[in-house]
């Protein structure tokens, strides 16, 4: 694991600890729909019967953490800081890779999709009021696609499709055969054009 909690965090995170007055009582770190654009890093108490035996261990100095199995790839790199302020202090948790998850060749074909879409494609939509996302992945060669905002009932959708998403697609996503749209466009409320 490739986490950063620094000796300031350390020192504050375990005074939080002390206050509570339980034996065993540690920070369990996670992240709230990982792998999304509405990520969220979490610092959370953790009771002692709290813990999972899925749970990755990170024993700090001044603290024992307790990672999510599930979020530890999406806490790769995170840095955990604190900062004294003249108001007092200010907690900060960066995870860089918690709306995306480091992927590489042997990244599962979902991931390897989701980074794409995500990272180069979504940025572009946005400028539309649009997005797409992966709805599932058939054979491991398809992937079916929902696009949404103004992107649904968009009259140039197929031409955004074809040349624009399936292209960027098949090129960075070894195995990709084809992508498909569920997307019901006959709904044009809020579509670009």
């Amino acid at each position: 694991m490739n986490i950063t909690i620094t000796d300031s965090a350390q020192e504050y995170l375990s005074g939080l600890l002390d206050k509570q007055g339980i034996d065993g009582m540690s920070v369990r770190m996670f992240i709230q729909q990982p792998g999304t654009p509405y990520a969220e890093t979490c610092l959370a108490y953790c009771r002692p019967e709290e813990v999972n035996e899925t749970d990755e261990i990170l024993d700090l100095p001044k603290l024992r953490v307790y990672i999510e199995k599930n979020s530890v790839a999406f806490l790769d790199e995170a840095f955990v800081d604190y900062a004294t302020e003249k108001m007092g202090g200010q907690l900060t948790i960066k995870a860089p890779n918690a709306k995306m998850p480091k992927v590489s060749a042997d990244s599962p074909i979902e991931d390897q999709i989701n980074y794409v879409l995500y990272s180069d494609i979504n940025p572009g939509l946005a400028a539309h009021g649009g997005e797409v996302k992966l709805v599932e992945v058939i054979d491991g060669q398809v992937a079916v696609l929902q696009f949404g905002g103004g992107c649904q009932g968009c009259s140039a959708v197929d031409l955004t499709l074809k040349e624009g998403v399936e292209k960027t697609l098949i090129e960075k996503v070894p195995g990709l055969t084809a992508v498909k749209d569920e997307t019901d466009h006959t709904v044009t409320d809020n579509a670009f054009m």
